[in-house]
């Protein structure tokens, strides 16, 4: 199963999500800010969810692109692109947001400068996981980045609730609680998921919450495509 329901309910009942992480600003500064022509530089989110990190490439004069599972998610991003970023999607590198299954990306091969995951694949399971991270390397060109932020094992919520598989539950508590399956990955299992990737940056970010009680980690991924 690729998308659950949940998240419908969630996007069409509360507002979140309007603003990029820093993380993932920076990865886009470093890899492609000194492109001469940003408008001709296409890149993929899959799970792109309300359209906060297609905004801000929307914003920054790339060509964004995204998927999600959730009608309402798509319907939230191209409202919001339409009203704050006019001309998106009729730049020389096109610009599309689309409702579908990002186990089966609708895009050729070798189509995007950049992929991005933004804890979006960590709700599969971890074979349909190693799919969409495939997929995600079909979809990019030769030199192309690749963007992942998951969650790591350790991360609160894990092990509560009811298990699915190994390492992988319905929470019911932690900031996963009530948001569906969710997969926490270890570190071995991060070069098994993103086989087809050249891996250039691992890095663990965590933060305390819950006055210092309970621990959130995620991971920061960073590759390319040979």
């Amino acid at each position: 199963m690729t998308w659950d329901p949940v998240w419908e309910g969630i996007f069409s009942s509360r507002e979140w999500g309007r603003y990029p992480a820093e993380e993932l600003i920076r990865f886009v500064a470093r890899n492609f800010f000194s492109v001469t022509d940003r408008s001709a530089t296409r890149v993929l989110e899959v799970g792109s969810g309300p359209g906060a990190n297609l905004w801000f490439l929307a914003r920054e004069g790339f060509a964004p692109y995204g998927i999600d599972g959730s009608s309402t998610a798509v319907a939230l991003s191209r409202h919001r692109l339409d009203t704050e970023c006019p001309g998106w999607s009729a730049r020389s590198g096109g610009g599309e947001v689309v409702t579908g299954d990002i186990t089966r990306l609708p895009w050729p091969e070798a189509c995007f400068h950049a992929v991005i995951d933004s804890e979006a694949v960590y709700c599969n399971d971890f074979e349909d996981s190693c799919r969409i991270y495939g997929e995600m390397h079909r979809v990019t060109r030769t030199g192309g980045k690749l963007f992942v932020r998951t969650f790591a094992c350790g991360t609160w919520g894990e092990g509560t609730g009811r298990q699915l598989g190994p390492r992988r539950f319905i929470a019911d508590a932690g900031p996963l609680a009530g948001k569906g399956p969710s997969r926490f990955t270890s570190l071995d299992e991060i070069s098994v998921l993103l086989r087809p990737w050249r891996i250039r940056e691992i890095n663990l970010i965590t933060r305390t919450v819950e006055f210092q009680n309970q621990t959130i980690r995620e991971w920061i991924i960073e590759g390319d495509k040979a």
